[in-house]
């Protein structure tokens, strides 16, 4: 009799084998698909690509901007002292004119009129005064051989004086005439050019309350100013004598030079803001400025020249973002490219005018590459760290 164990089938053993083979080499690219995304992700840097300037030596100035009004040096309003009809016109726009000469006349007729008048009344006192005089003479002659009385000869002194008084108050209404007479020419007092005219020929002209503006003459259109509107936030700032620069609407790629002649003290207040006139004195040799022009000014209120200079970005870059910038006569620093990573320079600043800082002292020389900015991309490997 034999003896045989009781057995439990597994299964095929190959089957189960290729199973695991399989289970364990999946398990074995995740962990390397796992590990190669982990190091893609946190292997790669980006990339910084910086935007450097070369610091160089040139001025830097600080200025104080306004705007104004470009007008000639000297203007002279031409009135009319008496009223009456423009019968003459001799003057335009634009007329060269010298001293004396007539630019309008008003209708004489009236002022000869009463030239006249007054004329001829003098002429009929002086007759009356010569012969009063001559009875006054032989009154005294008769009264010096007691033919006479003393009464008559003082009562004929006494109409003497009034016919004197009455012949001096006929030569000044004479004399007021005559001037009246000759106000009727409108002459120019100057030199110059008519730059406005506010009269037509026909026209009437009253002077009764005040003299009416006819003409305006520049006495010289060589020679022009230019009237600023400055805030009084700036006006401490400028000095008689400071340099000055301006440019008009007419001429956008000209600039003007010029120099401030006066810093008025009389306030201008427009809605609360208060403004002070500065006033800027240009040449004009080749008449191009002309009266009325806006000029967009820059008052010149410090300056200085062939120094060491850098953009005002370079001073306010910092890795990874822009930083404050730096006041002047301060300790600041700006950063240079140099073996191909930022090195952070410290610096003095001096005067900065808006775009360049002077640069007092720091470790620069003219040509250097300071940044201004940077650019982040993708690379497949990391810059230098800055050195600080």
């Amino acid at each position: 009799m034999s003896l045989h164990a009781d057995t439990v089938p597994l299964g095929p053993k190959p089957a189960r084998l290729r199973f695991l083979w399989r289970l364990g080499g999946l398990t074995l690219v995740a962990v390397a698909g796992a590990g190669a995304l982990a190091w893609w992700h946190y292997g790669k840097q980006p990339t910084v690509t910086y935007t450097t300037e070369a610091v160089d030596r040139g001025a830097v100035s600080l200025t104080v901007t306004a705007t104004g009004t470009v007008n000639p040096e000297l203007t002279i309003i031409v009135g009319s002292y008496v009223s009456g009809v423009i019968q003459q016109l001799t003057c335009d726009y634009n007329t060269q004119v010298k001293a004396g000469q007539v630019c309008a006349k008003i209708d004489p007729r009236p002022y000869q009129a009463v030239f006249d008048q007054y004329s001829g009344q003098l002429q009929r006192d002086l007759a009356i005064l010569g012969k009063d005089q001559a009875d006054l003479a032989r009154y005294q002659k008769l009264e010096a051989l007691n033919s006479i009385a003393r009464q008559q000869t003082e009562d004929q002194l006494y109409v003497v004086q009034q016919d004197e008084g009455t012949v001096k108050l006929d030569q000044a209404l004479v004399e007021n005439a005559k001037l009246n007479l000759g106000y009727t020419a409108i002459i120019s007092p100057v030199d110059g050019t008519v730059v406005s005219r506010n009269v037509t020929q026909g026209q009437t002209v009253a002077s009764s309350f005040q003299t009416p503006t006819l003409f305006l003459i520049a006495t010289d259109l060589k020679k022009m100013e230019v009237d600023t509107n400055t805030s009084e936030s700036d006006i401490g700032q400028i000095r008689q004598g400071d340099k000055a620069t301006f440019t008009v609407d007419a001429y956008p790629q000209r600039v003007f030079k010029g120099a401030v002649t006066q810093v008025r003290q009389s306030p201008q207040t427009v809605q609360n803001v208060v403004t002070y006139d500065v006033v800027i004195g240009v040449g004009n040799q080749d008449l191009a400025l002309m009266p009325g022009m806006t000029a967009s000014t820059q008052i010149i209120v410090d300056e200085r020249a062939d120094v060491l200079r850098v953009p005002d970005q370079a001073l306010r870059y910092a890795p990874g973002g822009p930083g404050p910038g730096a006041p002047a006569n301060a300790a600041a620093r700006v950063f240079v490219l140099r073996g191909g990573a930022p090195e952070a320079v410290p610096v003095t600043v001096g005067l900065d005018d808006g775009n360049f800082s002077e640069i007092v002292k720091g470790d620069l020389h003219p040509g250097d590459a300071v940044i201004t900015a940077e650019q982040t991309g993708a690379a497949s490997a990391a810059l230098p760290a800055p050195r600080l």
